[in-house]
């Protein structure tokens, strides 16, 4: 617990508007894969068409879905932006999973693993000061 105050404030101390920008993008890039995937229904299916014979297929279809739209909104607000990327990590770690188990796709592969390192990042760093989270932290 300790160590999450600690990196709240360091990251709070040294915030910056292109950070608090660039997780802004985070989240909308994930609501609006989010709002794809639930378009495109067939389209999730054949990306996962290569992890068929291991169970937990309709699992994955009703997970990746919702977390991207709910986790990309709270993720662009920052409110609960560490808990949200988390969720995320599963379902970026299978993006990867799927180019080397399928057919493997440069763009996709390096987007996934951009979005990968991004996240992480902000898993440690935070939603920063230009937050709902700090915003109601100073309420308090």
């Amino acid at each position: 617990m300790m160590t999450i105050k600690s990196l709240n404030k360091w990251a709070n101390a040294h915030t910056y508007y292109p950070l608090d920008l660039l997780r802004i993008a985070l989240g909308v890039f994930f609501f609006l894969k989010g709002i794809q995937f639930i378009s495109q229904t067939h389209m999730l299916t054949e990306l996962i068409g290569p992890l068929k014979g291991y169970g937990g297929v309709m699992l994955a279809i009703h997970y990746i879905a919702p977390v991207h739209l709910v986790g990309g909104l709270l993720i662009a607000f920052g409110l609960l932006t560490r808990w949200a990327l988390v969720a995320q990590i599963p379902i970026l770690l299978g993006a990867i999973l799927i180019n080397f188990v399928g057919l493997m796709n440069w763009g996709n592969l390096l987007l996934a693993l951009v979005i990968l390192a991004v996240s992480v990042f902000f898993i440690f760093y935070g939603s920063g000061k230009h937050s709902v989270d700090y915003y109601l932290k100073m309420k308090m």
